[in-house]
């Protein structure tokens, strides 16, 4: 039987909510800012204003819907209570733990052992978990990972980082077309835009999202663990369940899209063999996690 439940310290709560909010509204101007600057670039005024006009829609797209963007990248779908009647109560008793409204619950039918959340607020949140993970766990990890998740939605990081991921499909994508546009125009026109210019946009613009996304996921990791920890009452299910997680993710590839790997609770493409998944590598060291994990148990312990 798990502890009661302890009380999520409120100052540092509403601190990461207040800084996650903060992040939002920077990352929706850069995104709609960029847009601007490139109508500006290719078009003057005109551009300019096509590029607002973007800005607007992409904005207000990666608000609304970047939750369904995730979960259309995932391959998710919905899994009824009657068909999972063991996960539907773990989500419902975790969730009533933590305070939340009970999340939408998606299934995703890979090997891979992995979940996230998304949704622009906790009441039109989602948890997404994968065939692997029910497979792999017990019923306390898997609450373990579940409280991870719901820590996630509490911190408001569930709209961050999706908005995150957006930006960066949005950059990869903004950085293909300037990749195809330096290679089949503007190069004999002086005036036009530099191929050279256009074909270095594209090689960084991935490496900058991947950056961004770096920025901020670690942090919230550890916060997320920590929380998730303090819903249970015990940290002790989710260091157990993150050591499996991570040593079966080693071995078992997964087919996520590299902008989205930062929202998993152990990063998808560790068990990519390619040499540019080393570069999404955006979740801190397992080790460093766990051990934080079992440094809060021990404290209890003492006190």
């Amino acid at each position: 039987m798990s502890e009661p439940v302890r009380p999520i310290a409120p100052a540092t709560s509403v601190r990461f909510r207040m800084e996650n909010t903060f992040k939002t509204a920077v990352l929706l101007a850069a995104i709609g800012g960029l847009l601007v600057a490139l109508g500006a670039w290719f078009g003057g005024t005109t551009g300019a204003l096509v590029g607002l006009l973007l800005g607007l829609a992409v904005t207000g797209f990666s608000y609304w819907k970047s939750d369904s963007l995730a979960i259309r990248a995932a391959r998710a779908v919905p899994i009824s209570e009657a068909e999972a009647p063991n996960l539907h109560a773990a989500v419902r008793e975790v969730a009533q733990r933590a305070g939340l409204p009970v999340p939408r619950v998606y299934y995703i039918d890979e090997a891979q052992p992995n979940a996230f959340a998304t949704g622009r607020n906790p009441r039109h949140a989602a948890v997404a978990v994968t065939r692997g993970l029910l497979e792999l766990t017990t019923r306390d990890e898997l609450r373990g990972v579940l409280a991870h998740e719901m820590a996630h939605i509490r911190n408001r990081d569930i709209l961050i980082g999706s908005i995150a991921a957006a930006v960066a499909m949005g950059i990869s994508f903004l950085a293909n077309m300037a990749m195809w546009f330096g290679m089949f125009g503007g190069g004999d026109d002086e005036d036009g835009p530099n191929p050279v210019a256009l074909l270095l946009m594209a090689i960084l613009a991935p490496v900058a999202a991947t950056i961004l996304q770096l920025a901020l996921s670690r942090s919230r990791e550890f916060e997320a663990d920590r929380t998730g920890a303090e819903i249970l009452g015990d940290p002790e299910p989710l260091a157990r369940a993150l050591a499996k997680l991570d040593a079966v993710s080693q071995r078992v590839p997964s087919h996520v899209q590299p902008a989205q790997a930062s929202a998993y609770i152990v990063n998808p493409l560790t068990g990519q063999r390619r040499d540019f998944s080393r570069l999404f590598l955006t979740h801190p060291p397992m080790e460093e996690r766990i051990s934080r994990l079992r440094a809060l148990e021990a404290s209890g312990a003492r006190s």
